[in-house]
């Protein structure tokens, strides 16, 4: 999976864009995906801190893990849940 593909996925299943961030950066209160010089980092983003912090060494399973983060998400806070989809 990529990042277009995943930003696909999260507009065709309406998840709202305030829950995350595609490009890395400090976003408050999201869950960013960004690329670094040796990989992927995935984290929460709070007052400047990165929360969680997860490093991958490709775009497919920082995607992946993302997509399984924001769905955890949109189930506990929307009551929402797509089983077969993670």
């Amino acid at each position: 999976m990529t990042v277009k593909e995943l930003k696909q996925f999260f507009n065709e299943h309406l998840v709202p864009s305030k829950l995350y961030a595609l490009k890395g950066g400090h976003h408050k209160n999201r869950i960013c995906l960004g690329k670094t010089s040796d990989g992927w980092e995935l984290y929460f983003s709070d007052k400047k801190q990165k929360i969680g912090l997860m490093h991958f060494k490709t775009e497919s399973e920082a995607c992946l893990k993302m997509k399984e983060e924001i769905l955890k998400i949109m189930e506990q806070v929307y009551g929402m849940t797509w089983r077969n989809l993670a």
